[in-house]
This record gives structure tokens, C-alpha cells and sequence, in this order.
């Protein structure tokens, strides 16, 4: 059967920002009095906080019924087109791509969102029994052989990476040579700001007419100053590097390590891996490309994995478990840790998240979302998008994008005054024809 899209009608509401609607003494929720006889056991609890922890002022929060919030979030929803309302295209970046409502039905459960970081191991072996085996099954993924879930989200990946990095060149008493870290233009920007942070300087490499990363322009730049290369790859263009192993090997010959951002694996995931392209660490996005909803930079979870040399640099703990025993613990006994990146181990929902999806596809499922992410994305660019008058695509034409695509809006721009805003606020619904101006798009010849 043949899926159609069904025409849609645009919800429009003239509808404030909620601290508009905020009436003072108006209440969703009445929190109930203490009873006297907790009160007599605890006493006061507010006089024991700190006097500089306490604020001046109550917070700033806006005063509504539960009947009106509840309005005020169905009227928002109704303005935008999703995955629970119709059929839509996906891309296979950092979209808000479709999350099973089964996930949430586990990570809302008691079970999971009533756990506390200080329990006893003895009380949460359920929990660590999901993140010990979701780190296997990201090893068989990435071809790496440790993973921690401790950075709270890709450039947090990034920044650890770059902790193990210095921790690497420290041990071998070659930090104070080996100062310089090699990116690339079309990377995230984070490969560059993160090591940034750690004191290393950031040699640039730039793309070649093709549109890849210039691999003469890399020989030249590693030395015996290049500590670590940090890539993208694809990069934000879309274009796989095919020559990406050579890139890694020349990274090696002179000493340096190979740090993969996989923030967007979702072109890639099942078929190619991180181990056979040469580097020593990588990380995914649990949000992403494992299914939890991206959320404006959170609730995210940037899951880092190294190779065995690698591995006593991480973050502790780790989670192990003890076959003599049956039991599942934290391994607070790693070598030459960085040590904590982030309190307590992660962002636990989304670490269920991506164990139940990663379950529930198996190693053909996750092959096949690679392949429809850059099904979807290609068709969003070759039948669409290349359609609109003004719309380019630099770099090789010709080639099949992956998960994404770098647009250029130049000639639309010098034909119409639209600029690049322009069009991030129409897409997101967040401005009206006229908020424009008098300009119009032509879409094959009609205008809309």
C-alpha cells in the first residue's frame, strides 16, 4: 500500500510565552503540609542550608492552573508537524527523530526515574546490568573495547577525549612537545574549542576542490608537535571520506592519537566502524543517533569508547561485572584515570533509551536505519530541496550525501533579499509571511 501525505493545515494561535499567562496565586499543584510528627523528627530543614545557598529571592516562576498548562503546551504542539501527526521526512542528524513511546513507558517507570545515584550496588544490579551490556553492544558497533557514559553530552565526549589525550602524552612524558591537536573546517566546532580548553593548539585543515578534507595539506601539518587528530567523518557537508584510513595512518607515523566524533552516526552505523578506520577513540550521541529525543542540548549522553591501550585513562567508575560472584559493580579501579568528568554515571534515561532500541532492531535493524537515514536524506535534497529556485549544494553534486547536507542560499539570497534566518524562521514555524518582508520563493514555478 502506498503511503500518501496528508494535506495539512497549519495551526496558528496567537499564544504568549507562559510567564505572560503567569497570574499571581494561581496554582497547578498544592503541595501538602508536613505532618507533625515528620516534623518533630527532622526539625527545620530549611535552617540547616547554608545562609549562601539561599536565595534572596523565591524563583522566578510563573503561576498557572494545571488546566491551563496543559493548554498552553497542546496549542504549541498543534503549530508544529511530527512524527505522531503524519508521515515525515528524517534526517539522520541532529533532528528530532522519531523515539519509540515504548522508551518512554521505561524510563517513566518507577523502576528506572525513581533510581538514586547512591543507592547500593546490591539494590540497582538491574540498572547495571543495562549499561554494562549496552558498552558491548557499542563495542561491536565501534570496534572499541571500553566505553563510559559519564560525559553528559558529544562536546563533553570531546573534552574527555582530549582529557585522555594529555593523560596519554603526560604518561609518556611527552605533553610539553606534543602541544598541537589537527581538525578539520567541516568538523564540528567543538573538535577544535574542546582540546582548545585542554591548552593545545589547533592546526586547521581545509577542504580540497572535491569538498574532502586535504590530505596533502594534512601531511604537511603533522609533526613531531601533533598530539591527537580530532575529525568528523562524514563532516558537515555529508561526504564520507573514503580515504579516511590513510588520514589515521598518517596521524600514527608521527606519533600522534585519533579521536572520532561520531556525534551523528546514523549514516553509518552497522556498516562502517570506528576500528577499521584507524582510531583509537570515538563517541556516539546516545541522543541522536540512539533514539532519545535531542531536547535543545539535552537530556543528553556522549558515549566515549577507546581502545584496550586506552582504556586505563578513562573515567571512573566503569561498569563491570564479576562472573565468579554474578554481580554487577562499579569499577572503581582504573589504572591512570582522568577521573570524574561529570557526578555520578551519566544520564541513565537515555542510556535505557538506546539499550531497548538497540534490542529491539538487532544487527539488521541497526543496518537498516543507516540505510534509510540516507535514503531520506538524499531524497530530501535531490527531490525537493534542489527544486527550490536559489537552492545550491556545493562540492560534488554528483555524489550521494549521507546523513546531512551543507546547503548554500547565495543565490537565493542575491535574488531575493531571503537570508539564511530568513529561512531557519519560516522552517521552525517561528514567523509569519509578512515578518519577511514583501519577498516570495518560488517552488517549481508556483509561489508560495
Amino acid at each position: 500500500m502506498k503511503r500518501k501525505m496528508r494535506r495539512f493545515h497549519q495551526a496558528r494561535w496567537d499564544e504568549p510565552i507562559i510567564f505572560e499567562l503567569s497570574h499571581p496565586g494561581e496554582r497547578g499543584l498544592l503541595v501538602p503540609e508536613v505532618e507533625e510528627e515528620i516534623q518533630k523528627e527532622v526539625g527545620d530543614i530549611v535552617s540547616r542550608i547554608p545562609q549562601a545557598l539561599l536565595r534572596e529571592e523565591p524563583p522566578n516562576l510563573p503561576e498557572m492552573a494545571q488546566p491551563r498548562v496543559y493548554q498552553h503546551y497542546l496549542r504549541l504542539s498543534q503549530e508544529n508537524l511530527g512524527r505522531d501527526l503524519n508521515i515525515d521526512v528524517g534526517q539522520g542528524t541532529c533532528t528530532m527523530k522519531y523515539n519509540p513511546p515504548i522508551n518512554e513507558r521505561f524510563v517513566t517507570n518507577p523502576k528506572v526515574a525513581d533510581l538514586h545515584p547512591l543507592q547500593p550496588e546490591d539494590m540497582v544490579q538491574g540498572v547495571l546490568e543495562v549499561i554494562y551490556k549496552l558498552d558491548l553492544f557499542l563495542r561491536e558497533i565501534s570496534g572499541m573495547d571500553r566505553f563510559t557514559f559519564q560525559p553528559g553530552g558529544g562536546s563533553h565526549a570531546i573534552y574527555t577525549m582530549a582529557c585522555m589525550v594529555r593523560a596519554y602524552f603526560e604518561e609518556k612524558g611527552e605533553f610539553e612537545s606534543r602541544d598541537e591537536i589537527i581538525t578539520t573546517l567541516f568538523s564540528h566546532p567543538s573538535d577544535a574549542a574542546a582540546p582548545r580548553v585542554k591548552g593545545y593548539k589547533v592546526v586547521m585543515i581545509y577542504p580540497d576542490e572535491e569538498g574532502f578534507p586535504d590530505i596533502e595539506a594534512l601531511k604537511e601539518a603533522v609533526s613531531e608537535r601533533t598530539a591527537a587528530l580530532f575529525i568528523t567523518n562524514p563532516e558537515d557537508t555529508g561526504l564520507f571520506n573514503p580515504r579516511i584510513r590513510e588520514f589515521t595512518d598518517i596521524v600514527h607515523e608521527v606519533g600522534g592519537l585519533c579521536c572520532y566524533d561520531q556525534a551523528n552516526a546514523n549514516g553509518i552505523i552497522g556498516i562502517t566502524r570506528a576500528k577499521e578506520a584507524g582510531f583509537d577513540m570515538c563517541f556516539f550521541n546516545l541522543h541522536k543517533t540512539f533514539a532519545s529525543p535531542h531536547g535543545c542540548g539535552g537530556p543528553g549522553a556522549g558515549a566515549l569508547g577507546v581502545t584496550r591501550e586506552l582504556a586505563r585513562f578513562l573515567p571512573v567508575p566503569l561498569a563491570s561485572f564479576d562472573e565468579e560472584n554474578g554481580r554487577y559493580f562499579w569499577d572503581w579501579e582504573v589504572e591512570k584515570t582522568i577521573g570524574k568528568v561529570k557526578d555520578f554515571y551519566g544520564v541513565i534515561p537515555a542510556v535505557v533509551r538506546a539499550y531497548a532500541w538497540i534490542m529491539s532492531l538487532g544487527e539488521e535493524g541497526i543496518r537498516e536505519v543507516a540505510k534509510v537515514a540516507v535514503l531520506n536524506n538524499n531524497y530530501l535534497m535531490r527531490a525537493i530541496l534542489r527544486r527550490v529556485r536559489g537552492v545550491e549544494v556545493p562540492f560534488l553534486l554528483e555524489k550521494h550525501r549521507l546523513e546531512q547536507v551543507r546547503y548554500s542560499w547565495e543565490r537565493l539570497a542575491k535574488e531575493t533579499g531571503l537570508s539564511t534566518t530568513d529561512i531557519q524562521r519560516r522552517a521552525m514555524g517561528g514567523s509569519r509571511a509578512d515578518d519577511v518582508g514583501a519577498h516570495r520563493v518560488v517552488f517549481q514555478g508556483r509561489t508560495r
